[in-house]
């Protein structure tokens, strides 16, 4: 799938978002013998000073260049582009058909091709994907709705996929849903079934009273082992960026205190303690 004579070309290509239709990209790419200037969603708009070409998803296609990736450019580069593709790398799709047009060209060896901008660009996205992903295994917080297990995350890339091996095998017996807002998808789980789907809006009810306690005990917890000959702000800044506090129970002091209304609790011990940003992370 590689001509010599491919030339770049001032198009733009336009597909439906879907991977299959990237890979229906790549397909017209060869099959044209072309390089567009840049891939786009159908619905965005662009400068008319160049020329557009709507991509259909065909899943005969696309099924032709996922079967050929593995056998042109080794096993771990399908798995690598299915990564990228979930990322938030501007212009994510040209760099996949650049990437994919450099490794039908050199064979496996692109995937150690670190200084060609392509691919440097998508190593750092995919590396960014997985850092996030396992960062919000453990940031992320559930509250109960009806039995039912809700969480709320915003990451910049779409994490969900990576997401449901590792909280199906936590909550095997449990209902849940994650909720992305960035992305506007949902990963919902009943035991032993999963889906990841269109989520654009969540609208819970109230938090009952059950539910609060629990809120108020872990708050408890977090602030009392909190250690202030260790406060470290940097440190902790660098393994819990503050863009993922929002959504996450122990800092969360907005609702009124009631913790000082729970037995055994110290109020002067909270005050001292609740200020201090020096406090180790902690999974609910």
């Amino acid at each position: 799938m590689h001509s010599d004579r491919d030339s770049d070309s001032d198009l733009i290509y336009y597909y439906d978002g879907s991977f299959d239709g990237l890979l229906c990209c790549v397909f017209e790419s060869y099959d044209k013998k072309e390089i567009p200037l840049d891939i786009l969603l159908a619905n965005t708009s662009y400068s008319q000073l160049f020329s557009g070409k709507t991509i259909r998803t065909d899943l005969q296609k696309a099924s032709r260049v996922s079967a050929s990736i593995p056998k042109k450019l080794g096993p771990s580069a399908l798995h690598f582009i299915r990564h990228a593709f979930l990322t938030c790398l501007d212009q994510k799709e040209l760099n996949i058909l650049l990437f994919l047009r450099l490794g039908y060209s050199h064979g496996p060896s692109v995937m150690n091709m670190l200084t060609n901008d392509s691919v440097n660009k998508l190593f750092k996205a995919v590396k960014h994907l997985e850092r996030e992903s396992h960062l919000l295994t453990g940031f992320l917080r559930f509250s109960i709705f009806n039995n039912v297990l809700v969480g709320t995350i915003a990451p910049k890339n779409f994490v969900l996929p990576l997401l449901v091996q590792h909280f199906c095998e936590r909550f095997p017996e449990e209902r849940f849903l994650i909720h992305d807002k960035t992305h506007g998808m949902g990963l919902i789980y009943q035991p032993y079934n999963s889906a990841v789907i269109p989520v654009d809006t969540l609208e819970m009810p109230d938090v009952d009273e059950d539910e609060h306690t629990f809120r108020e005990l872990w708050q408890l917890f977090y602030d009392t082992i909190a250690i202030q000959g260790r406060y470290n702000p940097k440190c902790r800044m660098s393994h819990m960026p503050m863009r993922y506090w929002k959504y996450m129970t122990e800092f969360d002091r907005t609702q009124k205190e009631l913790l000082p209304s729970l037995p055994g609790v110290n109020r002067k011990m909270l005050s001292s303690n609740t200020a201090a940003p020096g406090k180790p992370v902690l999974s609910s």
